[in-house]
């Protein structure tokens, strides 16, 4: 049974929301609105299953977009803040804020701002790019993950049909961290370097990203998450196997000058772990060398 059609604001239309927005106004049930800085015309997402051309209301006044059912916000992790008169204006009750963002402080990162609308953390796995306000380049299919529950039930209903599969997990602390330990390797490093994936095919890089791995696992089992130290093997694996020239957010922000979502990757590790007694001096040490980057370097 399909869903009752819903009223969805995004907030944040880059890769993520983009392609995420895309697909549910691909459906044709759902008013959609995008909340941005600057409007566009329409909203195209390519990938290699089909192409998704849309004309979306775009709203740059937050006192124009109006109620809705669903928030999608799929802001950059350090850019919550400045979405905060958005979700002023749309944290009402009866609405669900779906944070679509890496790391693993989603509620915490989000509640303060969230007003009355719950707040509903999801992970996503979805190799994307913006190339343009509105253009959005999907390298391979993606999936989210939710907490068990009615918003996440709700949630996964929402996407059924889109070609986005949603798992709804009892574990959510346990999927959390196993994205955010990809991340802590994969989007430092190829960041660091300026390089894409096959950065870690380099003499001594492999080591290093499974050293980064590992501290995050050890602080992940911390904080409840069942992971073994073999699932740093396991990633690795996969990322060794990615196509030349495969990439990720970290790589495209600091290509294009932007800041990098460091303090919710690598920086959530470290402070966390400090939390814990645990050391990272790895994940410190990157953070570090991020951190001194040129701003604006392109």
């Amino acid at each position: 049974m399909s869903p009752a059609p819903m009223r969805i604001a995004c907030v944040g239309v880059g890769a993520i929301g983009g392609a995420l927005a895309a697909s549910l106004a691909a459906q044709g049930r759902h008013e959609l609105v995008l909340c941005v800085r600057q409007p566009f015309e329409r909203l195209v997402v390519e990938s290699p299953a089909r192409r998704i051309d849309v004309a979306l209301r775009c709203e740059t006044d937050p006192a124009r977009v109006g109620p809705a059912d669903w928030v999608l916000l799929a802001t950059k992790a350090h850019e919550v803040p400045g979405a905060a008169k958005w979700l002023a204006e749309l944290g009402r009750p009866g609405a669900v804020i779906a944070v679509v963002q890496n790391g693993v402080e989603q509620r915490a990162r989000v509640t303060p701002f969230a007003g009355e609308a719950e707040v509903l953390p999801v992970v996503v796995e979805l190799p994307a790019e913006r190339t343009a306000p509105g253009r959005v380049r999907m390298r391979a299919g993606g999936r989210l993950t939710v907490p068990a529950g009615p918003a996440g039930q709700s949630f996964a209903a929402l996407f059924a049909d889109t070609g986005f599969p949603v798992e709804v997990t009892p574990d959510f602390t346990t999927a959390a961290w196993r994205k955010l330990c990809l991340n802590a390797a994969s989007g430092a490093l190829c960041a660091a370097t300026a390089r894409p994936i096959e950065v870690l095919h380099e003499p001594g890089m492999a080591e290093l990203a499974l050293g980064l791995m590992r501290e995050c696992l050890a602080v992940a089992r911390a904080e409840g998450a069942a992971l073994g130290d073999e699932v740093a093997d396991e990633i690795l694996a996969r990322c060794l196997a990615l196509p030349s020239g495969s990439g990720n957010s970290m790589l495209y922000d600091r290509r294009a000058g932007r800041p990098l979502e460091l303090d919710a990757r690598n920086g959530a590790i470290v402070r966390i772990g400090a939390r814990h007694g645990i050391a990272t001096p790895l994940n410190g040490a990157l953070c570090a060398l991020l951190a001194a980057l040129p701003k604006g370097e392109t």
